[in-house]
């Protein structure tokens, strides 16, 4: 079955790849969607460069997410910032807090049109999982090994950088995971103030009412999604068997 599991991945990336590439192989299945004269293959740009663009989107808003949760989650998992995690709790959940389309109706007047206030949104969205998956990893330590590390004269630096953050490092890895899914899906609405992401494909189809559009945006994002959450789980997995977590 794994190997089966594996070889449905491989089909499903291989196909994306060639739809990307040459989408109009694809034409015949999608043409039942459309009405007459209607085009069926998006016409409107490169789906190839509108999904890049949206990963790229996707990866500068998890990047600056992790940098900023893994920060707070070791700030507040010492001694000396303890009692910054009220705070931080508090910073993390706004993005949960406020629904990403309000947050760009917020960041457009500052920053404009573009992809900077879809980077806000994500980024904000984005940091509430990785902070409690960091901070589950750090305080979730075998006390054993926590007082190996102690006992060897250890810094506490020394412990964080070869001992800590190794040992957490798959939770922490299943919170950015959680982080890429649901930043690969919400930043679709990016396009509603004129970001280059699949949006854009989604947009063009409800508004011209071909569905052969809608689908082409909607499958591309969900195959990248799954694909991704698949990959990072075995990557999570890989690091616990070596762990022993």
């Amino acid at each position: 079955m794994p190997k089966l599991a594996t070889l449905i991945r491989i089909a499903v990336f291989l196909a994306l790849v060639a739809f990307l590439l040459q989408p109009h192989w694809f034409e015949p299945l999608l043409r039942p969607l459309v009405q007459d004269n209607a085009p069926v293959i998006y016409n409107q740009g490169s789906l190839l460069q509108l999904t890049l663009l949206h990963l790229r989107t996707v990866a500068l808003a998890v990047a600056a997410a992790a940098l900023v949760a893994l920060a707070l989650a070791i700030l507040v998992t010492r001694a000396s910032g303890a009692e910054f995690l009220p705070l931080s709790r508090s910073l993390v959940n706004i993005g949960q807090t406020f629904p990403p389309v309000a947050v760009l109706a917020l960041a457009v007047p500052i920053f404009g049109f573009g992809e900077k206030p879809t980077l806000i949104a994500l980024f904000l969205y984005g940091l509430l999982p990785i902070f409690e998956n960091a901070l589950t990893g750090l305080t979730t330590l075998p006390p054993s090994v926590m007082e190996a590390a102690r006992g060897a004269g250890m810094t506490s630096g020394q412990r964080l950088l070869k001992v800590e953050l190794p040992l957490a490092m798959p939770v922490i890895l299943a919170g950015i995971r959680l982080s890429v899914v649901i930043s690969l899906a919400t930043a679709t609405i990016g396009s509603t103030v004129a970001a280059k992401t699949l949006g854009e494909v989604i947009i063009a189809g409800l508004q011209s009412n071909n569905l052969a559009f809608v689908v082409q945006g909607g499958l591309i994002v969900a195959i990248l999604a799954v694909l991704l959450h698949d990959a990072l789980q075995a990557a999570e997995r890989r690091l616990a068997a070596r762990m022993g977590r």
